[in-house]
């Protein structure tokens, strides 16, 4: 397997810091046994828990207004897996990467397969893009995809979410993610029930070609690119569309799609309840579906989601298996930093609500004991578990300080000089 960083560097880094580490995880050890719990049963958990990497988080995002490049960025989606071999190989909770076509399209997609093969890489769920024209397409999407007016058009997004499906087959993936951009702009402009109508028709053409042990992650999105309607604006339609389809499709839930001050986690917990979960794209947001670092902005939103997800592992509710990735814009930072400290947020969750006294919180529930309900889920939240993170990445042989031992790599400076800009900037998200 090739490692893209010096493993003497990452050895180095974690022998100098092992001992702050230690007594670190000792205190944090000895703090949770006062409270019934062991300390390394969680680390181990902590040790299994993963979380995708999406293949376009790895370059510059950008604003309707500007994009501007970064040094070193990946140009295709080899350049891609070798950045995400990075993070993975300092985090080590991030082994499968969720690529986006036609972005990542190639000629030979066994070629693809084995590179990542060679990376120590994995892929995850494959995700459609009929949000916008590519160079050559027949027929535009200026009004639509899987619910246009237009039936050629209809067919032609079809066509490629199966060519989506066919290519992640090849990959070793087995999931589709089918989100778009359909809806209106003004009042009047298109029959909403008409619309929906369509989207089912096409998206059940989809679903008929799915493989035996695939799944079909729609994507609902309160607003954007379309301001007065969208097809699949909420959980709501997303599950009735769901349920519609059949028991391989599920409902994916992105945390900046909805509506500001959304109750996500009751969501989440209606999504479980109903075996219609799908799984998430991590980011967070101050305004809308800003693509923000996740835990940057609602730490303890992220842990309450993750508080109704590790409460249905703890209830063994069926069907339950949602998947994680992370779905991210990087404006102003490397975003190789930004995926690696991400990652660690959305499993400094997962930890965090491991560390919920359930049954405490049962009874306090249970006795309409709302004070001590709440603060049950808050003295989990308010530890710092950092220790635990950084001692399974330790024993995964990853770095306990990844974004240390990423910048005296000099892995970003080295893949500039082999991959030059263009230097130009440039309007659009992606």
């Amino acid at each position: 397997m090739k490692t893209p960083i010096d493993s003497g560097l990452i050895a180095e880094a974690n022998q100098q810091a092992s001992a702050d580490l230690q007594a670190d995880y000792d205190y944090l050890g000895a703090l949770l046994s006062r409270r019934g719990v062991d300390i390394d049963v969680v680390t181990e958990r902590a040790r299994q828990f993963v979380v995708a990497v999406p293949s376009w988080g790895t370059g510059t995002g950008g604003t309707r207004f500007a994009r501007f490049p970064g040094p070193g960025e990946p140009r295709n989606i080899f350049e891609k897996l070798e950045d995400c071999a990075v993070i993975q190989q300092l985090v080590r909770c991030t082994p499968r990467v969720s690529p986006h076509f036609p972005w990542d399209r190639v000629d030979d997609f066994s070629e693809l397969r084995q590179h990542a093969d060679a990376l120590g890489l994995g892929f995850d769920a494959v995700n459609s893009n009929t949000f916008q024209d590519q160079p050559g397409q027949p027929l535009s999407y200026k009004y639509g995809s899987l619910s246009h007016t237009d039936p050629a058009v209809r067919d032609q997004a079809v066509a490629h979410n199966l060519e989506c499906i066919e290519w992640g087959q090849i990959l070793g993936a087995q999931a589709l993610t089918v989100w778009v951009g359909d809806g209106s702009n003004f009042p009047g402009q298109s029959h909403f029930q008409r619309q929906l109508e369509r989207y089912l028709e096409s998206t059940r053409a989809i679903y008929d070609a799915l493989p035996d042990a695939w799944q079909m992650f729609l994507e609902h999105k309160m607003f954007e690119p379309a301001f007065y309607s969208t097809v699949i604006q909420d959980w709501g339609t997303s599950v009735l569309c769901a349920t519609e389809l059949g028991e391989k499709a599920r409902c994916l839930v992105d945390l900046g799609h909805h509506a500001p001050n959304v109750n996500i986690e009751m969501i989440v917990s209606r999504l479980i309840q109903f075996h219609k979960l799908a799984g998430f794209h991590f980011n967070d947001s101050k305004y809308g579906d800003d693509d923000l670092d996740s835990g940057s902005i609602h730490p303890y939103q992220q842990f309450l989601v993750f508080n109704e997800l590790v409460d249905a592992e703890h209830r063994g509710q069926t069907g339950f298996s949602p998947a994680y990735m992370l779905d991210q814009s990087h404006n102003v930072t490397d975003p190789i930093e930004s995926l690696m400290n991400s990652a660690e947020e959305v499993q400094r969750s997962y930890v965090k609500a491991l560390l919920v006294d359930r049954e405490a919180l049962y009874t306090h529930q249970d006795g309409n004991d709302a004070m001590l309900a709440t603060n049950t889920l808050k003295a989990a939240f308010n530890l710092d578990v950092s220790p635990i993170l950084a001692r399974a990445r330790v024993l995964e042989g990853g770095a306990a300080q990844p974004i240390d031992v990423y910048r005296a790599s000099g892995y970003r400076a080295e893949v500039d000089k082999r991959r030059p800009s263009s230097g130009q900037s440039g309007s659009g998200i992606v």
